[in-house]
């Protein structure tokens, strides 16, 4: 079987740098303590340590100085507390994309069925599985969005959504816009400086090349946000209120070996502009080498310079789940299988005969080679 071949760097990228893991090993060692809660020099350079990635990250959104931001253990959590800190009324009207994960989805519907605001889903064109931009703004113009949500990529096709566009339409009606970055913070450019991004979620463990523990969000435009967390923060701890600042949004002990992951997976991609240039080609190549192949269904944005890291695709006659059990025991290949949290889309792509797709979804370090090897087993399945 050989070395085995990592196709779900989606879930999660993997392997991570090198610098990634001797960071974190050298952070658990030299400054693995209570960051903030100390005034000797381990915990001052833990601060120090936090303070730095939080820069890191804000360059990468080419945010301002004074755009905010909060370190969570996860994407998942994040919006949770943004969606949490919302001031819902029932005269509410939100807007979703087709793409949204569930962290997006089951969240406002919890909050739908509390406070009975109305959610409404951005059109897709279903032939090109892309957005309908020109129909947007007569939608708003038609029912005025007061929150609009939206992934950057698609975990599902990896459809590239037009942020910037929609964002501004959203702002025109004067709309809170959130943006789950999960897929693309690190990876892709974002530019936060028009003010039409109120909120952009990132995952630490994604394409950002840090490990599982340390995710967040940015508040680009300084909205207040009801606090859902509460607890200790290491500063005025007689007072029972929280405290002002960030601070009082990251109550808890910081996980600060996942954050200094983070820092040097952040560090190698600054290093490593090629990357996204790198994943482009590459998942161009491998479209292309599986649009050859005989009885497989590809699930693709139809814009090409809109598509970037993962292929979604089903093989006559399996379900997904069997495609990705012969991958792995067979070949030694994981992709990932179903319907990848996704729930909205899968509607369009008419895939529930089969379980949801196939995902094979590349990263900085997949080879041609390994396309190669992916692409022939895939074939030989199809063609069996």
């Amino acid at each position: 079987m050989g070395q085995r071949l990592y196709f779900d760097n989606a879930a999660t990228t993997y392997p991570k740098p090198e610098d990634v893991y001797i960071a974190m090993n050298d952070a658990a060692r030299c400054i693995g303590v209570n960051a903030g809660r100390g005034s000797y020099e381990e915990a001052k350079c833990a601060a120090t340590r936090i303070e730095d990635t939080r820069g890191l990250v804000r360059h990468f959104i080419q945010g301002k100085p004074e755009a905010k931001v909060v370190f969570t253990a996860s994407a998942t959590i994040a919006m949770n507390l943004i969606i949490g800190g919302i001031q819902w009324k029932e005269s509410d009207v939100v807007y979703l994309s087709p793409f949204e994960h569930n962290a997006v989805a089951r969240t406002i519907y919890a909050y739908q069925k509390q406070y009975g605001f109305t959610v409404l889903e951005l059109p897709l064109d279903e032939e090109k599985l892309e957005l309908q931009l020109k129909d947007i703004p007569y939608l708003f113009a038609k029912k005025k969005p007061d929150y609009v949500f939206m992934s950057h990529v698609s975990n599902v096709t990896g459809y590239i959504l037009p942020i910037e566009e929609v964002s501004a339409f959203a702002k025109q009606a004067g709309a809170m816009v959130i943006i789950d970055a999960s897929q693309s913070c690190g990876l892709l450019p974002i530019d936060v400086r028009t003010g039409d991004m109120d909120f952009i979620v990132f995952a630490g463990h994604k394409t950002m090349y840090g490990p599982f523990g340390v995710a967040g969000y940015v508040n680009n435009t300084g909205i207040s946000l009801h606090l859902v967390l509460y607890g200790g923060t290491g500063t005025d701890s007689l007072n029972l209120d929280m405290p002002e600042g960030v601070e009082s949004l990251e109550p808890g002990s910081p996980n600060i070996i996942a954050i200094e992951g983070l820092n040097a997976g952040l560090c190698y991609l600054a290093e490593h502009p090629e990357v996204e240039q790198q994943e482009r080609e590459l998942t161009r190549y491998l479209v292309e080498q599986m649009a050859d192949i005989s009885h497989i269904h590809l699930y693709l944005p139809s814009d090409r310079n809109r598509h970037i890291s993962m292929v979604a695709f089903n093989i006559d006659g399996y379900k997904s789940d069997e495609v990705g059990m012969l991958l792995d025991q067979d070949y030694g290949i994981a992709v990932r299988t179903g319907y990848h949290c996704a729930p909205l889309i899968h509607k369009y792509l008419k895939d529930k005969d089969s379980l949801g797709v196939v995902r094979a979804s590349i990263g900085c370090f997949t080879t041609k080679e390994d396309v190669d090897a992916f692409v022939e087993a895939v074939k030989e399945l199809a063609e069996e």
